[in-house]
């Protein structure tokens, strides 16, 4: 075989073994939520029968009629979109602020405080539940969205990466601001947030997907069924353990899966763009 044949050989064999991987690695990822979906159309009979097909051949939409009616699905639901909503509101405003001032303000302390925010994410959370319960039962927030909404709203990594992508941005242009007369917020709103969009784009889909399935930090906080988020709420469909009901929980689990999937595919490109310049900044 000759050096060219040889070549050729080799690179379509590298293609072969690359899509090969990625064809496989996608089933794998893809295959729970397959049976996710296809669980939620069929009946507990149909789910466990050995000889039941891989397909929805005819689905069967009590399921859903039966978590809507006979559940606080929709009361679940609404919980989780005001707290993930609101904790990505607040996180957001909280990281633009926190990374505008560790990107362009020179400040005592600023590294070692930059530091300790980054040496922060090295705790583990279940480490920090007691104390933080303890501190919410004082002031009366147990059992309330705002306990679930402001530690969501403090992300070390939203702020991060608003201050690596904010220190691309030129002094120059927030000098001219100033001379221009724009106060300091002015400058944040009007210059640097525009600039930033693909960075806090990003910090929103990270903060509000880890506050969509959150599931232990709800669990201690709440005690209330009705301010159950989804998670919490599907968990309790779990109380009858000889009497569960696959196919219902399956439902709810697709439809609490759709909206972060229709967040995803709606904000990929700033996602993506944000992950990938905000890597490079600093």
């Amino acid at each position: 075989m000759s050096r060219k044949a040889r070549s050729r050989f080799v690179h379509v064999l590298s293609g072969i073994i690359v899509f090969g991987g990625l064809i496989f690695g996608l089933i794998l990822t893809f295959a729970p939520f397959y049976w996710m979906v296809l669980a939620s159309f069929k009946t507990s009979g149909e789910l466990f029968s050995p000889k039941a097909p891989l397909w929805i051949k005819d689905p069967v939409v009590s399921n859903y009629v039966y978590l809507i009616k006979n559940t606080d699905f929709l009361k679940w639901l609404a919980s989780s979109m005001i707290v993930a909503t609101f904790s990505t509101i607040i996180g957001v405003m909280v990281a633009s602020f926190a990374g505008f001032a560790f990107a362009k303000y020179r400040f005592k302390g600023k590294e070692l405080l930059f530091s300790l925010f980054l040496g922060s994410v090295a705790i583990p959370n279940i480490v920090t539940i007691i104390p933080i319960f303890a501190w919410f039962n004082r002031i009366n927030l147990v059992d309330s969205y705002w306990a679930l909404i402001l530690p969501g709203a403090t992300n070390v990594f939203a702020m991060f990466m608003m201050r690596q992508y904010m220190l691309s941005i030129p002094d120059d242009l927030l000098e001219a601001g100033r001379i221009d007369g724009m106060s300091e917020l002015q400058l944040l709103m009007r210059i640097v947030l525009p600039l930033s969009r693909p960075s806090w784009a990003t910090a929103a889909i990270f903060i509000w997907l880890g506050q969509w399935s959150a599931y232990l930090w709800p669990l201690v906080m709440l005690r209330s069924r009705e301010r159950f988020t989804l998670p919490l709420g599907l968990a309790s469909l779990y109380a009858n353990p000889w009497d569960l009901n696959y196919p219902v929980l399956m439902a709810g689990a697709t439809l609490a899966t759709i909206p972060m999937v229709v967040l995803f595919l709606a904000a990929q490109e700033q996602f993506i763009s944000g992950l990938t310049q905000g890597a490079t900044k600093g």
